[in-house]
């Protein structure tokens, strides 16, 4: 089992929902953050003065799936969320040793 953690634009969830509905991924945690990377924020106006924001909103999705499931769902997070601007996000896959299912105590990949 792998842990799937994207960062993404706010403006992209839905697009990225939706998506990885079609594909079956139904189990998802959002989380709304703020940060930078590359792009070291954004310099914008207000009544003639520039100022500099350099963390940015973005949203922060979970998902824990099947080794076998990484893959498509890896792709159709860079297909959905993907603008071609500096900003769009990243994607960090790590393993993941064991799952529980709460109200079941079902365990392992049965438990996703």
């Amino acid at each position: 089992m792998k842990r799937i953690l994207t960062v993404i634009r706010p403006d992209k969830l839905e697009d990225v929902k939706d998506a990885l509905e079609e594909i079956g991924c139904h189990g998802l945690t959002v989380k709304y953050v703020k940060g930078r990377g590359r792009q070291l924020g954004i310099t914008e106006s207000y009544r003639g003065h520039d100022y500099n924001v350099d963390v940015l909103p973005k949203v922060e999705i979970e998902i824990v799936a099947k080794d076998e499931d990484v893959e498509n769902i890896v792709d159709t997070i860079v297909k959905t969320g993907q603008t071609g601007y500096i900003g769009d996000g990243k994607i960090f896959i790590s393993p993941v040793e064991e799952v529980i299912r709460i109200r079941t105590g079902e365990r392992g990949e049965n438990a996703i």
